[in-house]
């Protein structure tokens, strides 16, 4: 992880992001200080499943037509 001041971040920030693109990181300090990381971005893979998602259960039909008593209660 390659540390920069403000400074330097706004003046080489076109040059800091293309180095990013590759997989490089960044840490940008304020009088010495750490204040942000700046680290490439992840794009979420489609293929994985939902964690909380995978755990919801259909127990019924739903392309099943509704009763008459179904369609009172909606109404």
């Amino acid at each position: 992880m390659k540390t920069v001041n403000i400074h330097e971040a706004k003046t080489r920030l076109s040059a800091i992001l293309v180095e990013i693109e590759k997989g490089e990181s960044y840490l940008i300090c304020r009088n010495g200080k750490p204040i942000a990381d700046i680290i490439p971005h992840e794009r979420k893979k489609r293929t994985e499943s939902h964690p909380v998602l995978s755990q919801i259960q259909i127990n019924y039909d739903p392309t099943e037509e509704l009763t008459d008593e179904e369609w009172g209660e909606i109404e």
